[in-house]
């Protein structure tokens, strides 16, 4: 939901500024795509559960990407704060973080929440829940990545473009 906010400034000038729920201060995150996006999923799975195309046992590897996932976004995450660099997607950036899975992918975090909504998408074993996964990569393509790329490469002039030659955006 969206509420609207209006402030006083220092200055006496009112401020107003639209503020997402769940996000403190007003940009909306990859999180709140990724979290409606997993819940559609088992929702879903659970109302169109005709055509599932992986039954059990093999639709237990999707634990695998699952676990994958998690494991890349905590490894992600700490290297950002080791870094001291924010993990907000619209915050400039104060560190490039090349280390650890940045050296096979630009985009670590969404790659891991990707790989959970795949996996997800594999347990489950119905069809419909492929949708999904493929639906948070395009609107990470649309929404997020290209902002963040251009304020990287802004922050860290040439040193970007020789980095986003080496390392792929996904993997």
């Amino acid at each position: 939901m969206v509420r609207m906010r209006i402030m006083e400034r220092g200055d006496g000038r009112k401020a107003g500024a639209n503020r997402q729920e769940g996000s403190e201060d007003g940009h909306i995150q990859p999180p709140s795509f990724f979290y409606p996006l997993l819940i559609l999923l088992v929702v879903a799975h659970l109302l169109f559960p005709v055509s599932i195309i992986i039954h059990p046992p093999y639709s237990y590897l999707g634990v695998a990407p699952v676990a994958f996932g998690i494991a890349m976004n905590i490894w992600a995450d700490q290297l950002f704060k080791r870094h001291g660099t924010p993990v907000k997607s619209h915050v400039r950036p104060t560190s490039r973080v090349t280390s650890g899975p940045f050296r096979i992918s630009r985009h670590p975090m969404y790659c891991g929440m990707a790989a959970i909504l795949f996996g997800a998408a594999v347990l489950l074993g119905s069809a419909v829940t492929f949708i999904f996964p493929l639906a948070f990569i395009i609107i990470m393509e649309i929404r997020f990545i290209p902002q963040e790329e251009k304020s990287m490469a802004e922050r860290f002039g040439q040193r970007y473009p020789k980095y986003r030659q080496k390392v792929r955006r996904w993997i």
